[in-house]
């Protein structure tokens, strides 16, 4: 059964001074935990950063909004630290929310009330600092690559550029191919959230393709979305590389598409597919260049020589050059190096 969302809005105020509040473990003395009110009464907890705190700033700043993995929370503190550190080194304002945390409840995992969640993040954060709000941006791997996804979606109107990393398109999908493998505490997490196997029932059903981006990425052609997936993943990690081909032909034009057939193809030779861009060299991928990339409009997708990871360097710079209502910038300079490891894997637990 779906989570229907509250639609009382609530006075934004500030739940937790991040200047008083204790360091969090892993990240950078200056990241603090706040709580931030949310349209179903609750108040939720995220990690913050701002260059400037307060109702006025002298400048206004990129907003980074990142997102935890399919079963962390907002004290994650894996490649989530990148984020934060790219934030401090070039004054962007960072908020890491929880989202209702793992994926394995009926509050989480997509749910509506997760979507709200973000989207008063975002409002909240505007009340902190100054926010240039054609530089808002959201990045995630793994389930949060999921979550972009569904953002890209849900709520095309706030952001300026999407990056999104080995995310899952398909929750049905998912949950039978991590089953096929083994993976079954990725199915129970599934079932936890639906009641139970997506096959289950009619409603189950439903429920699986409402919390998968498949069903809203058709929303998302005006969003630059960049869509990343390495070509190891399914085998060396938990993703098949499928999930972004799929969410590409979701939202791009149908002469645009890839043959589902061509899809399985791929995933099955590791030989890519006709009709790709014919330039494949990016620098910003470092070790793991591209193998395959297709370009339509505001939408990419990339298939690099990797698994289940983040290309820190890749994502954050493809991010800086992109402006809300512009054209997605396919070709931008490096805005800045990020003085940490270039790519963090994740396991997606």
């Amino acid at each position: 059964m779906k989570l229907r969302l509250f639609t009382m809005m609530l006075p934004l105020a500030v739940l937790t001074n991040a200047q008083d509040a204790p360091p969090v473990p892993g990240y950078p003395p200056a990241i603090r935990e706040v709580r931030y009110p949310c349209p179903d009464g609750s108040d939720q907890p995220a990690l913050f950063w701002a260059p400037t705190e307060g109702p006025v700033a002298a400048a206004k700043s990129p907003l980074l909004v990142a997102l935890h993995t399919w079963s962390g929370d907002y004290r994650q503190a894996g490649g989530e630290v990148k984020y934060a550190e790219w934030c401090l080194q070039n004054d962007w304002v960072f908020i890491h929310p929880d989202f209702r945390g793992p994926n394995r409840t009926p509050e989480a995992l997509g749910s509506d009330l997760v979507v709200a969640d973000i989207r008063a993040a975002v409002e909240w954060a505007k009340t902190q600092t100054a926010i240039d709000e054609t530089r808002i941006y959201a990045i995630g791997v793994s389930g949060g690559g999921h979550i972009t996804q569904l953002l890209a979606g849900r709520t095309p109107e706030i952001w300026a550029g999407i990056s999104s990393w080995c995310g899952i398109a398909d929750i049905a999908a998912w949950h039978g191919e991590t089953s096929a493998t083994g993976r079954l505490n990725y199915a129970a997490h599934i079932e936890g959230a639906l009641g139970g196997r997506p096959d289950a029932s009619p409603d189950h059903e439903s429920d699986a393709r409402h919390r998968s981006p498949l069903a809203w990425l058709k929303n998302a052609g005006p969003v630059p979305l960049d869509l990343n997936h390495g070509i190891d993943d399914g085998r060396s990690g938990s993703v098949p590389f499928t999930h972004s081909l799929h969410a590409w032909n979701a939202v791009v034009p149908g002469s645009d598409r890839i043959d589902p057939a061509m899809i399985s193809h791929f995933y099955e030779t590791q030989i890519p597919p006709a009709g790709g861009d014919r330039e494949l060299a990016d620098p910003l991928y470092g070790l793991l260049p591209p193998a395959y990339r297709k370009t339509s409009g505001n939408t990419r997708v990339t298939i690099f020589q990797g698994g289940h990871e983040i290309i820190h360097e890749a994502a954050l710079n493809w991010l800086a050059a992109q402006r809300k209502g512009q054209p997605a910038n396919w070709n931008p300079p490096k805005f800045a190096t990020l003085k940490t490891t270039a790519t963090e894997r994740e396991s997606g637990k």
